[in-house]
C-alpha cells in the first residue's frame, strides 16, 4: 500500500504576505529619504520577509507542539530567503535551536512593522494596515490547517491575533476600505499577480430572507470581521462570545483544508444553547447563521424558529410531515427548536418522540445544507439530549448563556433609551438599578426581555404623568418628552412609599 502525502506550501502564501507589505515599506523608505543622498540600502523585500517568519513562527508555537508539517514548511519556506544554514536544517534541529519557543508573545501586540503600517495610514489616509491584516490572517490559518486537527489553543490564539490588529486598526480610525480582493473567508484562493495593494471591492450586506421559497435575490455574503464585530457589540454574554468565535475560527481552518485538497475531520456543526429566556440566544443564533453563510457552511443564511407546537401534530403519521416542511423551510439556513426539551415530554405514546426520531433521521440526511440548534434550560436539555441515541452525537457541543447581572441590564436599558431618544433622569438611574435589584434570580428571570419591559413600562408611565397635567397648564417641553424620570420606573412608589401604619389595638 503506497502512502499518499498530501503536502500544502507556505511560499506561495509567504509570497502574497510580503510583495504588498514590502511594497509598502519600500514607499514610506522611499518618503522618508526625500532629499537625502541616492543609494542609501531599501530594506522593505529584508523586513517584510522577516516580519511574514516571525509570523509564521509565533503562529506555530502557539500551542507549543512543534509538528513536523509545521516545522518542515518553516524550513522550506524560508531557508532559501534567508542567507543562512537554514535550508539544510531538520524538524530536530530547528527544536534544538529553540528558535521558535515562545515566539507566541509575538502575536499578542502590533509589531512595529504593522504599527508603522497603520500609523502612515492614518496619516496618509490610506489602507495598507488593512492588507497586512488581511494577508497575515490567510498566512496564520494556513500555519494552523498543516496539522490534521487544530487545537483549541490555536484556535483562540488566531482569535487574539485577529482581535488585536483590528483593535490597532479601530484605534488609530483606519476605515476599512471593503473586503479584500481574496479574503481570508475564500482561503485557498491566489491573487491576481500585480492586484491593488489596497482592496476596493465593497462588502455590503446582503438581505437576511425569512424562509427560502420566493426570497429576493441574496447579496454578497458579509465580511466576517463585520459580524464578529457584531457579536463583540452584544451586552454581556463573553463566554457565548468566546465560544462562537472559537467555532468560526475552526470552520475557517476546515474550508481552507477542503480547499487545498486536505483530508478533513468533520465534526457535527448542530449546537445546543442552554439559558433562560431573553439571554440572547435567538439573537446569536441569527446572527450565527449569517457567519456561517460567509463561512460557507450554508447557502443562505436565514433562521427559521420552531418549538414544539410547531413540530408536533395530533394525528398519527402527520408530526413527520410537519418536522419535514419545517426542515424544508429551513435548508440553506439554521433552524432553532425553541424549549426542545419539550418535544420529551408526554410518555411512550405522545407524538413528541415521533418529532426527535424524525429530527434525527433529516439532521443526519440533510447534513449539508443546513444547522439545527437546540435551545432551552440547561437541566431539561439533559434531557432532550437523551430522549433519542442519536441525538448527543449529533450535538457534541453546547453553549451556555449566563443571566445578566444588574450592570449588564443596566445597559441594556441605556441602549434602549438612546435608541429611542429618551434620556433617564439621574434618580432615575438610581431607580432603574433598584428595580433590576430586587427582581429573584429564578428560572423564570426574564434578563433582557425584563429590561425591555422595564423600558416600555416607564415610556407609558412618562406619557401617563404628562398626559394628567391640568387641561389649561402648558404643553410639556421637548427636555420632559425626552426625559424619564425615577418616578416612571416600575415599582418606584412602593419602594420609596413609607411603611404603612400598624393597625391600633382593640
Amino acid at each position: 500500500m503506497i502512502d499518499v502525502t498530501i503536502r500544502v506550501s507556505l511560499a506561495p502564501e509567504v509570497e502574497r504576505f510580503v510583495e504588498p507589505v514590502a511594497a509598502t515599506l519600500s514607499a514610506l523608505g522611499a518618503q522618508a529619504r526625500t532629499g537625502q543622498p541616492p543609494g542609501r540600502r531599501d530594506s522593505g523585500l529584508e523586513d517584510a520577509t522577516i516580519e511574514a517568519f516571525n509570523l509564521s513562527c509565533a503562529v506555530a508555537d502557539a500551542d507549543g507542539r512543534h509538528t513536523d508539517a509545521e516545522l518542515w514548511e518553516l524550513l522550506a519556506t524560508f531557508g532559501p530567503r534567508f542567507p543562512t544554514q537554514l535550508s539544510l536544517a531538520t524538524p530536530d534541529d530547528l527544536r534544538r535551536s529553540g528558535l521558535l519557543a515562545g515566539k507566541r508573545v509575538w502575536l499578542e501586540q502590533p509589531s512595529p512593522v504593522f504599527d508603522l503600517l497603520v500609523r502612515a495610514d492614518a496619516r496618509n489616509k490610506t489602507a495598507n494596515g488593512w492588507t497586512y491584516y488581511w494577508r497575515a490572517m490567510d498566512l496564520a490559518q494556513l500555519i494552523v490547517a498543516l496539522d490534521a486537527r487544530p487545537t483549541e489553543t490555536e484556535l483562540r490564539a488566531l482569535d487574539a491575533f485577529r482581535t488585536m490588529l483590528i483593535g490597532v486598526l479601530d484605534r488609530h480610525g483606519v476605515p476599512r476600505p471593503g473586503s479584500p480582493p481574496v479574503s481570508s473567508t475564500a482561503v485557498g484562493a491566489t491573487a491576481a499577480p500585480g492586484a491593488a495593494l489596497t482592496p476596493t471591492a465593497a462588502a455590503t450586506a446582503g438581505p437576511t430572507p425569512a424562509a427560502p421559497p420566493a426570497s429576493p435575490p441574496l447579496g454578497p455574503p458579509e465580511a466576517i470581521e463585520d459580524l464578529l464585530a457584531e457579536l463583540d457589540a452584544l451586552v454581556g454574554l463573553e463566554g457565548v462570545k468566546a465560544e462562537v468565535r472559537l467555532v468560526t475560527n475552526l470552520l475557517q481552518i476546515q474550508k481552507l483544508r477542503k480547499d487545498r485538497g486536505l483530508p478533513v475531520f468533520e465534526a457535527s456543526r448542530h449546537l445546543v444553547f442552554t439559558g433562560n429566556p431573553g439571554t440572547g440566544k435567538t439573537t446569536v443564533a441569527r446572527l450565527l447563521a449569517r457567519i456561517y453563510r460567509t463561512l460557507g457552511v450554508v447557502e443562505k443564511g436565514h433562521l427559521v424558529e420552531s418549538d414544539r407546537a410547531g413540530l408536533v401534530a395530533g394525528f398519527v403519521g402527520q408530526t413527520a410531515l410537519k418536522v419535514t416542511e419545517v426542515f424544508d423551510s429551513a435548508m440553506g439556513g439554521i433552524l432553532l427548536i425553541d424549549e426542545a426539551y419539550a418535544l420529551a415530554r408526554g410518555g411512550e405514546r405522545d407524538f413528541g418522540r415521533e418529532a426527535i426520531d424524525t429530527i434525527v433521521k433529516l439532521i443526519e440526511d440533510r447534513r449539508e445544507s443546513l444547522v439545527v440548534v437546540a435551545a432551552g434550560y440547561p437541566d431539561e436539555m439533559a434531557e432532550f439530549i437523551d430522549a433519542n441515541p442519536g441525538l448527543r452525537s449529533r450535538f457534541p457541543k453546547t453553549i451556555a448563556f449566563a443571566d445578566y447581572s444588574d450592570d449588564e441590564l443596566v445597559r441594556i436599558l441605556a441602549s434602549l433609551c438612546k435608541k429611542n431618544r429618551y434620556e433617564p433622569t439621574p434618580d432615575a438611574d438610581v431607580a432603574v438599578r433598584a428595580y433590576f435589584a430586587s427582581q429573584a434570580r429564578n428560572k423564570g428571570f426574564g434578563n433582557g426581555r425584563l429590561a425591555r419591559n422595564m423600558f416600555e413600562a416607564a415610556v407609558a408611565n412618562q406619557a401617563t404623568r404628562l398626559m394628567s397635567r391640568p387641561k389649561d397648564a402648558a404643553g410639556p417641553t421637548d427636555e420632559e418628552l425626552l426625559a424619564i424620570e425615577a418616578v416612571d420606573v416600575p415599582g418606584y412608589e412602593a419602594r420609596v412609599a413609607p411603611p404603612a401604619a400598624p393597625l391600633p389595638k382593640d
